[in-house]
């Protein structure tokens, strides 16, 4: 859509109507549940009745609504994670162009790290590939998707532990693992310290989906020898201001001010 193009109002007004019908957890009316969003009686009742002739809604047994066959059609079709994906690349690359190492997008699948973008200096050298899965517990991407599950999944994940040691630093002791996970949500950031891969180090963080759950992580991959002090403070602020510019992509909002500042 061309930049200052109008919305349709009458589609407007129809989404929204959806949206509230879809909401409701009580069975009100359609009316109560119009005037929630400000609809006199007569359009609630149009909009819904609407809905129903194209199938985006269905009358169920007892008068309540539901979700109709063209919307459950539909919802096979949205895959948060490709929405993030396609929103995350051209900053990464952006981002890989500026600090000239190997940046990363990952989520979390069976408790396994998925590689979903791979981009910048170095990555054809670099063991990761899009679609390969690696341990959570000892990556920067996986620290930060396991900090941020539900205590209960968490707990379950650490449970099935001790974990193997692939280096001399891998956190193999779920109480620690348990610690260094619990630092990770309060700062914001993880780090693998020669974790997964002697020589190699990375630092992510996360990005938050629609719903503003932690719905993938990001990293910077480089060689232990050039990854100290003022370089590694840099990347973080880089890789944060990545993150924030992803996130105003997935959520609808313009990132227009974010990039001319990163």
């Amino acid at each position: 859509m061309s930049q200052g193009t109008p919305p349709i109002a009458a589609l407007g007004r129809s989404l929204a109507m959806l949206e509230a019908v879809l909401a409701d957890r009580e069975g009100r009316s359609v009316a109560a549940i119009g005037a929630d969003i400000g609809f006199p009686r007569a359009t609630a009742h149009r909009q819904v009745a609407t809905l129903v002739a194209e199938r985006f809604l269905v009358r169920l047994p007892g008068g309540r609504l539901g979700p109709g066959p063209r919307l459950l059609a539909l919802l096979p079709m949205a895959d948060e994670k490709q929405v993030i994906v396609a929103a995350a690349a051209p900053m990464l690359h952006r981002l890989a162009a500026k600090v000239g190492c190997v940046v990363q997008l990952g989520t979390l699948e069976n408790d396994m790290v998925t590689y979903r973008l791979k981009t910048g200096q170095g990555a054809g050298d670099l063991f990761t590939k899009v679609g390969l899965q690696l341990e959570a517990y000892c990556t920067g991407i996986g620290k930060i998707l396991l900090a941020n599950l539900p205590e209960a999944e968490r707990e379950a994940y650490l449970a099935t532990g001790p974990f193997p040691a692939l280096t001399a630093n891998t956190i193999t002791d779920p109480d620690q693992l348990r610690e260094e996970l619990m630092r990770v949500r309060a700062q914001g950031f993880a780090r693998d310290d020669e974790e997964i891969a002697k020589g190699l180090a990375c630092i992510a963080v996360p990005i938050k989906g629609s719903d503003g759950r932690i719905s993938a992580a990001i990293s910077v991959s480089r060689g232990v020898p050039g990854w100290v002090g003022k370089g590694e403070a840099r990347i973080l602020v880089l890789l944060e201001e990545a993150a924030r510019l992803i996130e105003a992509a997935i959520h609808g909002s313009d990132p227009g001010k974010l990039l001319l500042q990163a």
